[in-house]
């Protein structure tokens, strides 16, 4: 998996000042910020109230039919949307950050690492108006069964997981493969992590597995294998097919 030019985000929000480029801003710092410092990734931010076509360059409105909140408006958003796909020649993937969308797994992740291009939709308020999402025809993605109130928040998570799967990124290649929910188990299982370890070799009267000092190195990634599927099935058996759930 190769970019011949860097992977760019563009990000439609109202907040843009949450996506700097230099550090504190939380981009901008470890993995991503050392992705785009290298010429692998960018991100750039829209700000939707700029296409705002009122005087006080609201992007939201009370929802027809009544109830609470606000409802983000079609025009502001699609003009957006259209002036940051114009900057780039590369097609973008659409994605909207929704908890009605497809939960973010690192399936998904891997898959969307080998997009050029992704446009990430940063929601607020109660929703968007439905027109303008089934014009934009978004791949609809959420972070988990729960509500945030910045959508900016869950698009930080999407670029954060995309990004330290772009080669070069990370110091170790190898860090990546090793990581929870990648293909590393037999049959290409997705399991959970291992547990880790480092010195000193005792701490509070606890040593570790002594294993881990024996010089062996297949009996150590057997090991290391059997503690991530013992951890897989105590924590996450889902993840698992059946047959390995409850072994005999």
């Amino acid at each position: 998996m190769t970019h011949a030019m860097p992977i760019r985000f563009d990000i439609l929000t109202t907040f843009p000042e949450m996506f700097g480029t230099e550090p504190p801003a939380a981009l901008a710092v470890s993995i991503p910020g050392r992705a785009r410092r290298a010429g692998l990734a960018d991100w750039h931010a829209t700000d939707i109230r700029a296409f705002a076509d009122n005087k006080h360059k609201k992007t939201d409105d009370r929802p027809f039919g009544g109830g609470p909140g606000m409802v983000m408006m079609c025009q502001p958003l699609w003009d957006a949307a259209m002036a940051a796909e114009s900057l780039d020649p590369r097609p973008a993937t659409r994605i909207l950050m929704t908890p009605q969308g497809r939960r973010l797994d690192q399936p998904l992740v891997e898959q969307l690492a080998t997009k050029p291009r992704i446009l990430i939709i940063a929601g607020h308020y109660e929703g968007i108006d439905e027109r303008v999402i089934e014009r934009l025809a978004p791949l609809e993605i959420s972070v988990g069964d729960y509500v945030l109130s910045q959508g900016e928040l869950a698009a930080m998570i999407l670029i954060d997981a995309i990004t330290r799967l772009i080669p070069g990124v990370l110091g170790d290649e190898g860090s990546a493969i090793a990581d929870s929910f990648s293909p590393v188990g037999p049959a290409g299982l997705r399991l959970l992590d291992h547990p880790h370890y480092t010195r000193p070799a005792e701490w509070d009267g606890r040593p570790i597995p002594e294993i881990l000092t024996s010089g062996d190195h297949a009996r150590v990634a057997q090991w290391r294998l059997d503690q991530a599927m013992a951890r897989t099935r105590d924590r996450r058996p889902d993840l698992l097919p059946p047959d390995e759930r409850n072994p005999t």
